[in-house]
């Protein structure tokens, strides 16, 4: 709870991954992949309550034997790879009432802490926003980018002046996966946690990884070393 407000984390697990097969239950550091958004939503002193959005049943069991709360399973027509994403949190603030603030968490970033969760609730709440979604500095910044022609060519991808040296260049971020916080009232209106007023939370590039393949998978497990439980604390 922040300021009185209520606030409920939702885990969006649907099976039928595509890129990576059964990726929300894949094993990261001994445990499935999913068991480590858990333990950090449960470890965030502003989350009230934290549930499970799936429809896959082996996910739910995943879920529950890590300590997750899975109270129904998600519709299967909430539960397709055309499904906005947006759905299936706002199905669940639906099922959940009683709350006033939701936060998103994707299974898919494992190395975001407990912390992270916390400062960007506090980052939208103290800033008077109604959303909030975590982001990392990118090292492709879009002053490099280039386009290749059907004959081969290169070109700028746009046509502002190029910028020869990176220190010259101003910080470019872009969103990480891993924290997204709205007010209920909010996202139901605009069907978005992306506004024209949304705050952004800055996360080190360490703690932004979104797993969508067997080599973002190899290297969490690289990034983890020893650790095999996620810190809560920065």
């Amino acid at each position: 709870m922040i300021d009185g407000r209520k606030v409920l984390g939702v885990i969006p697990a649907r099976g039928g991954s595509r890129g990576l097969p059964g990726k929300n239950i894949a094993a990261l550091g001994g445990r499935p992949l999913i068991s480590w958004t858990i333990a950090a939503a449960e470890g965030a002193d502003l989350i009230d309550r934290c549930i499970v959005s799936t429809d896959d049943n082996k996910i739910a069991k995943a879920a529950r034997e890590s300590g997750g709360e899975v109270p129904f399973m998600r519709p299967a027509d909430l539960a397709t790879a055309q499904t906005p994403g947006v759905d299936p949190i706002l199905h669940a603030c639906d099922q959940i009432d009683g709350y006033d603030i939701v936060v998103m968490l994707q299974p898919t970033s494992p190395l975001r802490r407990a912390s992270d969760i916390d400062h960007a609730i506090r980052h939208m709440v103290d800033g008077g926003r109604r959303t909030c979604v975590s982001v990392t500095e990118t090292k492709h910044h879009p002053n490099w980018l280039v386009r290749v022609e059907d004959d081969g060519r290169l070109r700028r991808f746009d046509d502002q002046p190029l910028v020869p040296r990176r220190q010259d260049l101003p910080p470019i971020y872009a969103l990480n996966g891993a924290v997204y916080v709205a007010d209920i009232d909010t996202l139901r209106r605009e069907r978005t946690f992306l506004t024209e007023d949304t705050a952004a939370y800055v996360m080190p590039a360490e703690r932004s990884f979104d797993v969508d393949s067997a080599a973002d998978l190899r290297c969490c497990e690289a990034m983890l070393g020893p650790v095999r439980s996620p810190p809560v604390a920065d």
